[in-house]
C-alpha cells in the first residue's frame, strides 16, 4: 500500500490557499503536515479526502484515486463534528454503518473503544447500576437517559470523535489537531492509542501545532507557510543538516563572561542555566575547555540538533520576512 499526493492546488478568487503540495508515503508510518494558522493544512486534508474540490493535483491510494471506495480511511477533524442533540451511541452506530460496519460488529467495537478510551460512563450510563442490581445488592434506581453530545466537555467529545475515526479499523488515519482540548491524562491516553495504531502498521497523517508531540511520532514532514511547502523530507535528515548547534549549559555560578569570550550566542538564561547557539562542536568544546580549566563546576553540557519547534520557527520566520 502507498499514498501519493501530487501537486494539490486550491484557489479562492485571487487567493491561493494550497500551492502545489506533493508528498509520498510508500510505507506505514506517520507523516506530519505543519504550518501556522491558515497555512493550508486542513484544506489540503479535505482535498485529499474528496471533501473539497481540487483546482489541481491528485491524491492516490495504491495508484487509485483516494476515496472511501478505494481506502478504509478514518478521519478525526479539528472541528467538533457530532450532532449535539442525538444520543452518542446512536451516532457511533450510524457513523460505523457509513463505513460498512454492521450494527452487531459496531456494538462490539464501540464497547472495546469505550473501555480503551475511558468513555464507558458516557455510552453506558446504567452499566454500574445494572451490575449492582444483578449482584443482589441495592435496588434498581431510575434509568439514566443516554448522553447527548452537547452534554460532554470538549475533551470528551474529542474521545467520541476519535472512536468514530477508529471504528472501521482504517488503513489510513488522518488526525487534524488530535490532542486539542485534552488534559494531560487524556493526552497520554490518546498518545498511547496512536502508538498502538502505528504498531499495527497503519498509515497516519497528523496535523498539529504541538511540535513536541509531532516529533514523538512523525518520520517525515511538510511545513507549509502561506499555502506553500517551504520544508519537506525526513525529519531526522532535516535535523542532521543543521548539525549539533544547540547547547544547553547548566553550572553553579554565573558564566556569562566565558560565553561572551568564546563568541557563543546566548539565547536565554535562568538561574545559571543557559540556552546557547554555537557554530559547531569546535566552538562548544572551546567553551567547555575554558570552564574546566577555570574549575567551574559543569552540571549539564548538552550539545544537540535543533528540535522540530526550533526548525519550524526558523523556517516560518524566514519565509515571513521574505514576503
Amino acid at each position: 500500500m502507498s499514498l501519493t499526493v501530487s501537486n494539490l492546488y486550491k484557489k479562492y478568487g485571487e487567493k491561493t490557499v494550497v500551492d502545489h503540495l506533493s508528498f509520498e508515503m510508500p510505507k506505514p508510518g506517520v507523516y506530519a503536515l505543519l504550518g501556522t494558522n491558515g497555512a493550508g493544512k486542513t484544506t489540503s486534508i479535505r482535498m485529499m479526502l474528496g471533501m473539497l474540490a481540487k483546482d489541481g493535483g491528485e491524491a492516490l491510494w495504491n495508484e487509485k484515486p483516494l476515496n472511501t471506495a478505494t481506502c478504509n480511511v478514518g478521519y478525526l477533524a479539528e472541528e467538533r463534528g457530532l450532532y449535539p442533540k442525538y444520543a452518542l451511541m446512536d451516532q457511533l452506530i450510524y457513523f460505523a454503518g457509513l463505513r460498512g460496519v454492521s450494527k452487531a460488529d459496531a456494538k462490539k467495537r464501540i464497547a472495546f473503544w469505550a473501555k480503551r478510551l475511558e468513555a464507558e460512563e458516557y455510552l453506558y450510563p446504567n452499566a454500574g447500576e445494572e451490575k449492582k442490581t444483578a449482584s443482589g445488592k441495592g435496588k434498581k434506581g431510575k434509568r439514566q437517559k443516554p448522553k447527548l453530545a452537547d452534554q460532554l466537555s470538549k475533551g470528551n467529545q474529542q474521545k467520541i470523535q476519535f472512536m468514530i475515526a477508529l471504528l472501521s479499523d482504517p488503513e489510513l488515519i488522518i488526525l487534524d489537531e488530535p490532542l486539542s482540548g485534552l488534559d494531560p491524562v487524556n493526552t497520554d491516553l490518546f498518545k498511547n492509542v496512536i502508538r498502538e495504531e502505528i504498531a499495527k502498521g497503519k498509515y497516519l497523517i497528523m496535523s498539529s501545532h504541538q511540535m513536541a508531540t509531532v516529533e514523538e511520532f512523525c518520520t517525515d514532514i511538510t511545513i507549509l507557510d502561506r499555502a506553500k511547502p517551504i520544508a519537506q523530507g525526513n525529519l531526522n535528515e532535516i535535523k542532521k543538516s543543521y548539525g549539533r548547534v544547540n547547547l544547553r549549559l547548566k553550572t553553579e555560578q554565573d558564566v556569562t563572561a566565558y560565553i561572551q569570550a568564546a563568541g557563543v550566542q546566548l539565547l536565554g538564561e535562568k538561574e545559571f542555566e543557559y540556552q546557547l547557539k554555537v557554530t559547531g562542536e569546535e566552538q562548544a568544546n572551546c567553551l567547555l575547555a575554558a570552564l574546566i580549566s577555570n574549575q567551574v563546576p559543569v552540571i549539564t553540557f548538552d550539545l544537540r540538533e535543533p528540535s522540530l519547534h526550533e526548525i519550524f520557527v526558523e523556517k516560518v520566520g524566514h519565509a515571513s520576512e521574505g514576503e
